[in-house]
């Protein structure tokens, strides 16, 4: 199944088709943007773990800046 492209969002990523190591990445990635401490990163990375399998959000990658993120549903 390839992904949805569209022009305002970017390509959007089904959480399932990656590994797991890159998806933790990309969430780790996420949740320090602004400064998170790295102690306080795990809950927040749980947290964004339960919000993907729950459907709350979802993973997109803009082709333009290169760059993944993690948006709301």
């Amino acid at each position: 199944m390839e992904p949805e492209l569209t022009p305002e969002s970017g390509i959007r990523i089904p959480y399932e088709q990656l590994p797991s190591a890159t998806l933790r990445s990309i969430i780790e990635e996420y949740v320090t943007r602004d400064g998170t401490e790295m102690t306080d990163s795990a809950v927040k990375i749980e947290s964004v773990l339960r919000l993907l399998g729950e459907g709350e959000v979802e993973v997109w990658f803009d082709p333009v800046t290169q760059t993944c993120n993690i948006l709301r549903c």
